[in-house]
């Protein structure tokens, strides 16, 4: 059996399960992950990439208990990047919208460079009904990639009507 207090090995354990991956049907990583976790129970990791074989799956109350039980354990790193963005993401497609804008902004606030928590939060305020504020998050996005997309000059008011949209229309 693999110890897998060694990161290498940790790591090299969940890229086997992800290699071996079939998105069309689940169960064998579930059940590769739920053994891995049984090998090693309580394992802060582990409990988050069984939460997003379920949550793959398309059993999101499954895998926000798992993501739930992850963060309450202690995750760092590109590991608790990752869990906020897949669990405010799980959040809202199970309808809990303020939760998960809430586990979205804790991501982008603790991770100010990551486009994925950004975008994550921007889905979940556009599910909310902050349009401004999901079109703003992703109008930054953009903007702070210029040279990724042809929008060259534009970045910059773009940019600025990111800012105005995040800052709240002013009154008509």
């Amino acid at each position: 059996m693999t110890d897998l207090r060694d990161v290498t090995d940790l790591r090299d354990a969940i890229a086997a399960g992800y290699a071996a991956r079939d998105r069309a049907d689940m169960a064998p990583t579930i059940a590769y992950f739920e053994k891995l976790l049984a090998d090693h129970p309580g394992h802060p990791v582990l409990l988050f990439e069984v939460g997003g074989a379920y949550d793959t799956a398309g059993q999101e109350s499954t895998a926000a208990a798992y993501y739930e039980r992850a963060l309450a354990l202690g995750l760092d790193g590109d590991d608790l990047r990752r869990c906020l963005c897949q669990y405010g993401s799980t959040l809202r497609w199970l309808g809990r919208l303020d939760e998960s804008v809430e586990v979205l902004e804790r991501g982008r606030a603790q991770f100010p460079e990551s486009d994925s928590a950004r975008v994550f939060l921007a889905l979940s305020l556009a599910e909310a009904g902050r349009t401004d504020e999901a079109v703003a998050e992703l109008l930054t996005v953009i903007t702070d990639h210029p040279e990724a997309t042809d929008l060259g000059r534009y970045a910059v008011g773009l940019g600025g009507l990111a800012r105005w949209l995040r800052e709240g229309r002013p009154d008509d």
